[in-house]
């Protein structure tokens, strides 16, 4: 496939930690000669130290994720000249969800006045793609994937994101939305599962759509 199968030309998958974004960029980049634009927890020296001990790190992981999420969403800007077409696992919008869950009201506001001024010409994605999940299905899925510190990750931690998640996404209206109810769907190994959201991320380019694939089944 190529790249011009796809009307957008930045898309974004989100949703909570464990839900299958980073899985659906790869595929779709795949598909259609796409750019990734991933997250890399890897390379922040705070994550670790943070699931540890929540209240001493989570400022500096924090401004880490930021500053790492605003430099990869540069590159969106700088190819646009290319025609690109670029599929992320984040939104830099969504740092302040986990901001706003971390940092007492002190270092919110440090990093309010950062976030602030690293984003002012940030670009508005063609299309979000925000895959949501139960609970359950998260934590099994972080289990399976089997990273050592997401282990130790408290499951009231986890709901909250969730649950902060659903109400960014209840209000958001920059642009185009595809909501997805993600439980019981295998978009790595079900090529059924991938091509019917695909047929729905296609025709999805203007407002706020909701897809339910139980519904059909």
């Amino acid at each position: 496939m190529s790249q011009q199968d796809l009307p957008q030309r930045y898309i974004v998958v989100e949703g909570p930690i464990g839900v299958g974004k980073t899985s659906l960029v790869k595929r779709l980049a795949k598909n259609f000669s796409g750019v990734t634009l991933l997250e890399e927890p890897e390379h922040n020296p705070f994550l670790e130290k943070f699931y540890a001990n929540p209240k001493d790190s989570a400022l500096p992981t924090q401004l880490s994720f930021l500053m790492q999420r605003v430099r990869l969403s540069e590159q969106v800007k700088q190819d646009d000249l290319f025609h690109h077409l670029h599929i992320a696992d984040f939104m830099v919008e969504k740092d302040r969800i986990f901001a706003q869950i971390t940092l007492d009201d002190d270092e919110l506001g440090l990093y309010n006045m950062v976030y602030d001024n690293l984003t002012m010409h940030h670009r508005t994605p063609d299309l979000v793609v925000y895959l949501h999940a139960p609970l359950p299905a998260l934590k099994a899925r972080i289990a399976q994937r089997g990273i050592t510190y997401e282990q130790r990750m408290d499951k009231n931690y986890l709901q909250k994101l969730s649950d902060s998640y659903a109400h960014f996404f209840h209000y958001y209206d920059a642009g185009p939305l595809l909501i997805v109810n993600a439980q019981d769907i295998d978009l790595v190994h079900s090529e059924a599962d991938y091509q019917n959201l695909l047929t729905q991320i296609k025709t999805t380019t203007a407002g706020r759509h909701y897809y339910n694939p139980l519904a059909e089944k």
